[in-house]
């Protein structure tokens, strides 16, 4: 399973970034994607969860009512819309497939500044 993310970059505080995941590679219907965040010299952190196939949905209290996760059944892709950003969403956002075991993309940079 390959998974690669994509739509990091530089915005401005309260504007908004789409992150987007496809894993590639896996044959079956269940399986969580997630996104997790890390800042140097910090703990890796959760940010949000999808699970398939019911589409329960989890996040973590502080992005709660910002940032919106939903997926793409046919593909295997999930998209992270992140509305109202602050500069302490400032991170590299990394994605995990997992179904009979984990699998992680290489991480994209979100950078939120003025």
């Amino acid at each position: 399973v390959q998974v690669v993310e994509s739509g990091g970059g530089l915005v401005q505080p309260g504007g908004s970034l789409r992150l987007s995941c496809a894993a590639s590679g896996f044959v079956g219907s269940r399986y969580a994607m997630s996104w997790y965040r890390q800042v140097p010299g910090k703990q890796r952190e959760w940010v949000a969860t999808i699970e398939s196939p019911n589409d329960k949905i989890y996040y973590v209290d502080s992005v709660k009512g910002r940032f919106n996760i939903v997926r793409d059944a046919n593909q295997n892709t999930n998209h992270l819309q992140m509305n109202n950003l602050r500069p302490e969403d400032t991170a590299v956002y990394s994605c995990r497939f997992l179904a009979d075991r984990h699998y992680w993309g290489q991480g994209v940079q979100v950078t939120v500044s003025a």
